[in-house]
């Protein structure tokens, strides 16, 4: 039942950005509500809609972004700079105040930089009251929908990401003039590179050759790089290269990277710092490199990956002047992580997907190796694995927030783990 007269005292921010107040009948969460603010709500169940603020919060700021409350990409835009970094490294502190709470959280690293590289746009046909109804658009989900808010820029795009939106417009239109009003919703993952936009289409199914011909001949005149459809290459008119570290590495269709430059650059810095003088390293769910490139200037590397296209990539591009060669191999490390081969090495890097590690980590527990370094985009999981380490004898020496999602709730962190040979290991969990 909707209470349109409900007057809210906003506590705290919640993991999702959503202003949290406390009620006789439990917690109420209301997006773009800010701590300390008294509102007026519309309130279902435990949801709420921002309808009117009577006292705004002192940190409270304008948006910079006209489409923010409703696309679905920002969640705080509001809230002062200082006050913003307190909540996003909050973020890791909640979680982590229960599986390591004796660990020290260092102060959230801004890493923004010029703006997001790459991502992920949706291209929609638009609906019954919308303007003109059955005419193409792009853009992002609206906030909490499945329905689509086109676009024709958005701020947090580094500047060389500028031209993706127009170029997914064409692309899409042309599309869906080939295809017809029955075109199933479709996505663009667009990455910028050091010689042109990469586009990889996804979920538009196969297309024929009349239209792939006609993609192509358009993706010219835009001056893509690439244009390829779930992976195949439609058209290559220069090699994807993205600059990791001080190398050149080429871009398969599709392939991981970071969200940003600096991100990057933050997560590879630090990495690289502590494991400082390890010889013999091995870097899991490794990709094109991120890691890998920059340890290989002063140790042995072994990639492991279970795409092949980007291990091959890296060992490629690992045959530069003044690195050691990465040797790569390709497996599945959810079914079969490192365990025994583990002896090999005097460090671990893993970085995996926001499922986490939960088997390599159990692995990584039963080992004797001195240095592990963590990376992850999901505190949750995060603290899962770092409780098995824990668990297994390692010590949480430090974690770092990194933000290259800035106004999201999402959040990166490095977690750099080493084994005390005196501590006794308590039971694995599980």
């Amino acid at each position: 039942m909707i209470d349109l007269c409900a007057h809210l005292t906003i506590d705290r921010l919640g993991q999702r950005g959503e202003g949290i107040a406390q009620t006789a009948e439990g917690l109420v969460f209301v997006p773009y509500a800010l701590p300390h603010e008294t509102i007026i709500a519309e309130i279902d169940g435990e949801r709420g809609h921002l309808a009117e603020i009577l006292t705004p919060s002192t940190e409270r700021i304008e948006a910079f972004c006209p489409a923010f409350t409703q696309c679905g990409g920002c969640a705080v835009q509001t809230l002062a700079m200082a006050s913003y970094a307190q909540w996003k490294r909050g973020l890791v502190v909640e979680v982590l105040r229960h599986a390591c709470p004796d660990t020290k959280i260092a102060p959230l690293v801004d890493a923004h930089g010029d703006g997001r590289r790459r991502a992920t746009l949706h291209a929609r046909l638009s609906l019954e009251g919308q303007a003109p109804a059955g005419t193409m658009q792009v853009g992002f989900m609206r906030a909490r929908s499945h329905a689509l808010i086109a676009l024709t820029s958005c701020p947090l795009f580094a500047p060389t990401l500028s031209s993706a939106l127009p170029a997914t417009l064409a692309l899409a239109q042309t599309l869906a003039a080939l295809l017809g009003p029955k075109i199933k919703p479709f996505d663009f993952i667009v990455t910028t590179t050091l010689t042109g936009l990469d586009i990889d289409l996804r979920g538009a199914g196969p297309l024929s050759k009349a239209v792939n011909e006609k993609l192509s001949s358009l993706a010219l005149k835009l001056g893509l790089a690439r244009l390829s459809n779930h992976g195949v290459v439609l058209l290559e008119r220069e090699t994807p290269l993205v600059r990791i570290g001080r190398w050149n590495v080429a871009l398969p269709p599709g392939a991981f990277l970071q969200a940003t430059e600096a991100g990057e650059a933050a997560l590879a810095s630090r990495v690289v710092a502590a494991l400082a003088g390890r010889r013999k390293i091995a870097d899991l769910f490794a990709g094109l490199g991120t890691f890998s490139l920059p340890l290989a200037e002063s140790a042995q590397v072994h990639a492991f990956d279970l795409e092949q296209a980007p291990l091959t990539a890296l060992a490629k591009a690992s045959h530069a002047p003044g690195l050691h060669p990465v040797e790569v191999e390709r497996r599945d490390l959810f079914r079969r992580p490192l365990a025994t081969e583990l002896a090999g090495y005097d460090a671990i890097v893993f970085d995996p997907p926001r499922a986490g590690a939960e088997q390599q980590a159990r692995a990584l527990a039963a080992s004797v190796v001195p240095v592990v370094v963590a990376v992850s985009c999901n505190p949750q999981t995060f603290a899962r694995d770092a409780s098995i380490l824990r668990a297994g004898g390692y010590d949480l020496r430090e974690v770092t927030p990194i933000d290259q999602f800035r106004h999201s709730p999402h959040v990166e962190l490095i977690g750099v783990f080493e084994r005390q040979p005196q501590k006794k290991k308590r039971r694995l969990l599980g």
